[in-house]
């Protein structure tokens, strides 16, 4: 086994200016959502995380190699398997600041990609289990916008770290947080 190690290049240095359309687009397949969510709590190959999904290895590898050619995987270990060897990759959270969304119609492209996945994910809530949510479209002052962007990250950055791998002293949880600023409403001041 030969341990790569997370690449320690920030996000602006791995991907290249201009790549948030590359990557909102390596994005824009459901799988690749998914596995990115699998990712996140263990370092896995192709063929490990096909039979997680469900899906071909062939299919798994192609969108995987997406995902890693716009650096939101990274390859952290190489395994020898029957003659060949395994690639392992994990999802590094901090890669999704390489988005770099700056105009509305990546936003709701990232936003329409969500939903998409929230609903896949809610259709297997689990019967009568705790759910905390919010919804708002608010008014608030720059400190509380900056704070409310702190929080989010500090839940995105608590979940990323924390998560395990699959197994009975692990609870499945979903978590979809997305925060960003709207334009005034017409007729309103600034």
């Amino acid at each position: 086994m030969t341990t790569i190690g997370t690449d320690a290049r920030s996000p602006d240095q791995r991907v290249p200016a201009g790549a948030g359309l590359d990557t909102l687009r390596a994005l824009a397949h459901p799988l690749r959502v998914r596995l990115l969510s699998l990712l996140t709590g263990e370092p896995l190959s192709a063929a490990e995380a096909a039979r997680r999904l469900g899906d071909t290895q062939a299919n798994v590898s192609y969108h995987l190699r997406r995902l890693a050619d716009v650096g939101l995987v990274d390859l952290v270990e190489e395994v020898a398997v029957r003659g060949g060897t395994a690639k392992r990759y994990r999802h590094n959270p901090a890669s999704a600041e390489s988005l770099r969304l700056t105009d509305s119609a990546g936003v709701t492209a990232l936003m329409v990609t969500l939903a998409r996945e929230l609903n896949r994910r809610a259709a297997e809530y689990r019967d009568r289990a705790e759910i905390a949510f919010t919804d708002a479209e608010v008014w608030v002052s720059e400190p509380t916008r900056v704070r409310a962007v702190g929080l989010a990250r500090q839940l995105g950055e608590l979940l990323h770290d924390e998560a395990l791998p699959a197994g009975p002293e692990a609870v499945r949880l979903s978590a979809t947080v997305a925060l960003f600023e709207l334009r005034p409403a017409p007729g309103s001041t600034p």
